[in-house]
Protein backbone atom coordinates (compact mmCIF):
# COMPACT_ATOMS: atom_id res chain seq x y z
CA UNK A 1 0.00 0.00 0.00
CA UNK A 2 3.23 2.25 0.22
CA UNK A 3 3.97 2.40 -3.56
CA UNK A 4 0.61 3.65 -4.34
CA UNK A 5 0.37 5.99 -2.01
CA UNK A 6 4.11 7.23 -2.80
CA UNK A 7 3.36 6.90 -6.53
CA UNK A 8 0.38 9.13 -5.95
CA UNK A 9 2.12 11.98 -3.66
CA UNK A 10 4.93 11.86 -6.65
CA UNK A 11 2.76 12.45 -9.44
CA UNK A 12 0.99 15.30 -7.43
CA UNK A 13 4.71 16.82 -7.03
CA UNK A 14 5.34 16.57 -10.75
CA UNK A 15 2.30 18.14 -11.49
CA UNK A 16 2.93 21.15 -9.10
CA UNK A 17 6.71 21.32 -10.83
CA UNK A 18 5.35 21.48 -14.32
CA UNK A 19 2.96 24.02 -13.47
CA UNK A 20 5.13 25.96 -12.03
CA UNK A 21 7.66 25.71 -14.06
CA UNK A 22 5.12 26.58 -17.00
CA UNK A 23 4.12 29.64 -15.04
CA UNK A 24 7.74 30.96 -14.25
CA UNK A 25 8.18 30.81 -18.31
CA UNK A 26 5.55 32.44 -19.10
CA UNK A 27 6.57 35.26 -16.37
CA UNK A 28 7.81 38.89 -17.21
CA UNK A 29 10.82 38.05 -14.65
CA UNK A 30 14.47 38.49 -16.21
CA UNK A 31 16.09 34.68 -18.26
CA UNK A 32 18.69 34.28 -15.36
CA UNK A 33 15.76 34.60 -12.83
CA UNK A 34 13.69 32.08 -15.37
CA UNK A 35 16.96 29.61 -15.35
CA UNK A 36 17.40 29.60 -11.99
CA UNK A 37 14.24 28.93 -11.03
CA UNK A 38 13.39 26.49 -13.44
CA UNK A 39 16.91 24.81 -12.49
CA UNK A 40 15.96 24.51 -8.89
CA UNK A 41 12.73 23.30 -9.33
CA UNK A 42 13.96 20.51 -11.50
CA UNK A 43 17.14 19.97 -8.55
CA UNK A 44 15.29 19.97 -5.92
CA UNK A 45 11.64 19.31 -6.91
CA UNK A 46 9.35 19.53 -3.73
CA UNK A 47 11.67 22.23 -1.83
CA UNK A 48 12.19 24.09 -4.74
CA UNK A 49 8.27 24.72 -5.39
CA UNK A 50 7.89 25.34 -2.18
CA UNK A 51 9.74 28.12 -2.50
CA UNK A 52 9.08 29.02 -5.75
CA UNK A 53 5.64 29.64 -4.33
CA UNK A 54 6.74 31.45 -1.53
CA UNK A 55 9.25 33.63 -2.78
CA UNK A 56 8.81 33.44 -6.89
CA UNK A 57 9.09 36.04 -9.81
CA UNK A 58 5.23 35.58 -9.99
CA UNK A 59 4.43 36.96 -6.85
CA UNK A 60 6.32 40.61 -7.51
CA UNK A 61 4.37 41.03 -10.08
CA UNK A 62 1.42 41.51 -7.47
CA UNK A 63 2.98 44.14 -4.99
Amino acid sequence: MGIEVGGLLGLVILVLDVYAIVKIVGSGASTASKVLWVVLILLLPLLGFLLWLLAGPSRASYA
